[in-house]
């Protein structure tokens, strides 16, 4: 069964009661999160419950060797994530063999995170645990939990291979919650082509979390990379440290109804930094009676925008696919610089929208910078030693004790701000929230909505500010606040037939119990022919009694659930021989070449080597002041077209292509400012994946119309790709990161003016074909992200991406308007 309602609706109870039945009545549940957090949280939770025949124990990378054999023999509710089942726990089965004989109910949740490749890798996994249970003679319900899903019982029975029945229906209580949409101001600093630069959603979030914080409003901001939450934190407690600093020590005068007189503003007024206002009604600690030179105004000593320590934020790369999200920084505004567009959306519940569309307003820039009254009580303490303390970040990395402590200090209250990565959007219960931040699109609005629904936990009202990054998604999102509201989440995409998945996870199958026929229908229609080719290339071994893991190795190394499969690069301390972390081989040209700029649990390392032979990149300690970009050609072939049909003059296709990649050098771009430092070259190796693409050509007499209107056909078709990759994201559950694309002038294939997007991963994932299915939609959306941005021959929010192996050269803005019109302008009619 699975349970897909929205955030706080009481889904942990559904499960926790027959979970929690099956334990007292000698049985064992095995509970599968995708974090950590959310683990410790539930466990949490359940020792609350004060049971004492209920033994649980969370078993992943935080838990002591020592307490492990305790888990293995007497936890009878175990708290567990994909990668330690896939690592650990199934392949050492025998010695869970007393819990899995009695294993009754397993748990997923958070299951809508399950999605892309690492939703395929993580249906085999289940797979595969639902063979060992088999060996140990237990048949266990699994009941599945997610927030608001499309098509939930159709996910859920592709993840577990099991029929399904779904629960959508929530009557659960929630307070309303105001949706705002902020579009950063751009800025005078000027990018590749003299494109405009707009300053970044970290700096954003930092300045509005600093406010909130000051407004005793306790706030969570999501950021998408590990090092941006960091700099988010570190950014807003300097600034908070700034107001402590002017404010010790000073005087409180007036009674409880004075409210503060900023210097040349209106009595009773406080506008904070940036320009951005307290919310009515909010009491706030005292503040002083005299001005700050270094704030604007002279109102309250904040730094104002041109003022702010600052990094850069290059925008994400229009190619994909072998590797993982650049970090988020800083930018700095200059003076004068308009202070951002704010879209207010009207009062929503945090569960997704049902049909109608909420309305929003236009942009309203006034409400950003009006002054609310605040009232001041003289029973406030002057102390402001304390202030920058209410701020901390919180990321995967820290040590578990730490992550605790920060979790419990939030639900508390004694921390006020929390920055953070999405380690805490699912599920962790930080009840009593009254504003989210979230720095930049998250990705789905499944993910939206759970993020958003962190507020307002208590059934209180509360506040979500959705800041756009300087990314073509994130522009059209912001501009067009009706694909946010009124629709249904997105379907959840995962392949788990795709033959590079499978692979792997049949030859840990039979390294945990020997494959026999009677096991290939649980893996699937296509395990049959998979095995064959494991069987070539001497993986597995077939005998009379089935297919053998003969290899001394482990076979579970084959499988970077995380990432594209296939062995990863060990990142290695050259000067001490530890081992960092890993990246997944597909990623290793883009993240780890040499020269790389390498981040890792907060610090950062510049790759002295990387041995793709070895499969180790070397590392070393240093702190430049700098960040890199990898830049690639690519080059596509057409193997065979699956699917296609006319769409406007042209003519849309889906099929099987061959990508062939090559790094040949990376950007280096200053942090603070964006200013480009050089291109250094490389020399790697070219990559080649057999993946799916979807890709649209125009008939030779549409293309001679353009050319004569003076349009640039390459550059046109080139700024329709970039931009088409970033909306992707809208119509496939998919982030920018894994899909790339191709345009040409006339490619060989095709003889024709041809643009691709394909899948970064072998074999596919499932988001080309979500594009063939929703082209019409996604390309007009595509269209309406270019028109809509403010710049004048394209930027990074449209159509320019900094790791375009191309520079950026061609680009036409107008062009690729007027190409996507003539595609569109029959298909549009037809439907």
């Amino acid at each position: 069964m699975i349970i897909s309602t929205g955030t706080a609706s009481g889904k942990s109870l559904a499960y926790l009661t027959p979970a929690v039945t099956s334990c007292l009545d000698g049985g064992t549940v095995l509970y599968l999160t995708p974090t950590k957090a959310l683990a410790a949280d539930q466990l949490r939770g359940l020792r609350e419950l004060r049971i004492t025949q209920l033994r649980a124990a969370c078993f992943d990378g935080d838990t002591p060797f020592e307490e492990r054999t305790w888990v293995r023999q007497h936890a009878n509710y175990v708290l567990t994530n994909p990668d330690m089942l896939h690592r650990s726990i199934l392949p050492r089965h025998a010695q869970w063999s007393s819990f899995f004989r009695r294993l009754r109910m397993v748990v997923v949740d958070e299951c809508h995170g399950y999605r892309g490749v690492f939703g395929s890798h993580v249906a085999q996994i289940l797979r595969r645990l639902r063979r060992v249970c088999a060996r140990y003679g237990s048949q266990p319900v699994f009941l599945l939990a997610s927030a608001t899903a499309s098509e939930p019982g159709a996910f859920a029975m592709r993840l577990t291979g099991l029929e399904m029945a779904e629960v959508t229906s929530d009557g659960s209580p929630k307070g309303a919650t105001t949706i705002a949409l902020w579009e950063p101001p751009l800025t005078e600093l000027r990018g590749e082509r003299g494109a405009p630069v707009r300053r970044t959603a970290t700096a954003e979030a930092a300045d509005l979390l600093t406010d909130l914080v000051l407004a005793k409003v306790r706030t969570l901001a999501f950021v998408r990379s590990r090092r941006g939450a960091e700099t988010v934190a570190l950014t807003a407690r300097a600034k908070l440290a700034d107001v402590a600093f002017s404010l010790a020590g000073t005087p409180i005068g007036g009674s409880s109804s004075t409210a503060f007189a900023p210097a040349g503003g209106n009595p009773g007024a406080l506008p904070l930094s940036g320009g951005h206002a307290i919310p009515p009604g909010r009491d706030i600690s005292p503040l002083p009676s005299a001005p700050h030179p270094g704030s604007p105004d002279h109102d309250v000593p904040m730094a104002s925008r041109d003022h702010r320590p600052s990094l850069s934020s290059p925008t994400q790369d229009t190619h994909p696919a072998f590797s993982t999200p650049p970090p988020s920084d800083q930018g700095t505004a200059p003076p004068g610089a308009d202070q951002g567009t704010l879209s207010w959306g009207a009062s929503v519940p945090v569960s997704v929208p049902e049909s109608e569309s909420v309305p929003v307003s236009e942009s309203v820039s006034e409400s950003v910078s009006e002054s609310v009254p605040v009232s001041v009580s003289e029973s406030e303490s002057a102390d402001w030693a304390d202030l920058p303390d209410r701020i901390a970040a919180y990321r995967a990395g820290y040590l578990a004790e730490d992550r605790r402590l920060l979790e419990k200090a939030l639900r508390s209250g004694s921390i006020m701000g929390l920055a953070t990565t999405n380690a805490l959007e699912l599920g962790v219960d930080v009840s009593g929230l009254d504003a989210v931040l979230i720095a930049g699109w998250p990705g789905t609005r499944a993910s939206l909505w759970q993020q958003a629904g962190r507020a307002g936990r208590d059934g209180q009202e509360a506040l979500a500010v959705l800041i756009a990054r300087d990314d073509p998604l994130d522009t059209y999102l912001v501009h067009h606040p009706q694909a946010l509201f009124g629709q249904p989440v997105e379907a959840i995409v995962l392949d788990p037939d795709n033959p590079y998945v499978l692979g792997p996870h049949l030859c840990a199958a039979a390294a945990e119990i020997p494959l026999t026929d009677a096991d290939l229908p649980v893996f699937g229609p296509t395990t049959p022919n998979v095995l064959d080719d494991l069987v070539t290339e001497g993986l597995l071994r077939k005998r009379p009694a089935g297919w053998f893991w003969t290899r001394r190795e482990r076979a579970t190394d084959l499988a970077d659930i995380r990432g594209g499969g296939g062995a990863p690069i060990q990142v290695v301390e050259s000067a001490t021989g530890r081992l960092l972390g890993s990246v997944d081989e597909p990623s290793a040209h883009t993240t780890v070449h040499t020269g790389a700029v390498y981040l890792h649990q907060g610090e950062t390392y510049l790759v002295e080597l990387l041995d793709l032979e070895a499969g180790v990149a070397l590392v070393g300690g240093a702190e430049p002041d700098y960040t890199t970009f990898a830049r690639d050609v690519t080059e596509i072939s057409v193997l065979a077209s699956l699917r296609s049909h006319d769409l406007g003059p042209g003519s849309l296709h889906f099929g099987e292509v061959e990508v062939t990649r090559q790094v040949v050098s990376y950007l280096k771009r200053r942090l603070q400012s964006g200013e480009m430092l050089g291109d250094e070259p490389l020399d790697l190796p070219p990559r080649t994946l057999r993946t799916r693409a979807v890709w649209w050509t125009l008939p030779a007499s549409e293309v001679a119309t353009l050319a004569e209107e003076g349009f640039d056909l390459g550059g046109a078709a080139h700024a329709a790709e970039h931009a088409a990759i970033g909306l992707l994201p809208l119509f496939a559950t998919c982030d920018r990161w894994d899909i790339g694309g191709v345009s040409t002038e006339l490619h060989a294939d095709t003889g024709l003016l041809t643009v691709f997007v394909y899948d970064g991963h072998e074999g596919g994932a499932g988001f080309a074909e979500r594009g063939y299915a929703r082209a019409t939609d996604w390309l007009t959306a595509t269209r309406e992200a270019i028109a809509s941005c403010e710049c004048e021959r394209g930027c990074p929010s449209c159509i320019q991406s900094p790791k375009c192996g191309n520079g950026n050269e061609p680009l036409d803005k107008r062009g690729a308007i007027h190409l996507l019109d003539t595609l569109l302008r029959s298909a549009s009619a037809a439907s």
